[in-house]
């Protein structure tokens, strides 16, 4: 797996203070907002012209394919996506965070209030991306 470039790690820096700066505000008022995580784009690689990984916020944990910054957002009618990952097929949305930043989001956890910590946020999201890209189960 070929690493990720300094302009790739700072993109997704900037996905993370998106999510925060965009909303942050709203989620503290969410039941299942959780003040011991903070956004977190985590385990990242190159998958085809997307950054696939997971995004981690107070409320959930995503799996995200982030696209080049040049690529504009669909239009709303091809909205959902449906892709091919080595242990299934997800379906992604597309998700504005702000103005200029733009991502296909699929939510796997929509309830992250008993994670005790961002290690232990950081170890689910590790834990999420092995599987995905693992191979599915024959018969299963």
């Amino acid at each position: 797996m070929q690493a990720l470039s300094p302009e790739q790690y700072a993109r997704l820096r900037e996905l993370a203070g998106t999510w925060t700066r965009c909303h942050l505000k709203a989620a503290k008022h969410d039941a299942r907002f959780n003040p011991r995580l903070t956004a977190d784009a985590l385990c990242f690689r190159c998958q085809g012209e997307y950054l696939l990984g997971a995004l981690i916020t107070p409320l959930s944990l995503s799996l995200v394919l982030l696209p080049d910054e040049e690529s504009p957002p669909p239009p709303p009618e091809q909205g959902t996506r449906r892709v091919s990952l080595p242990s299934g097929t997800y379906g992604f949305r597309a998700e504005s965070l702000d103005e200029t930043l733009w991502l296909w989001r699929c939510e796997l956890l929509d309830d992250l209030s008993d994670v005790a910590s961002r290690q232990e946020a950081s170890r689910l999201a590790q834990q999420l991306m092995e599987r995905v890209m693992a191979p599915a189960a024959p018969g299963g």
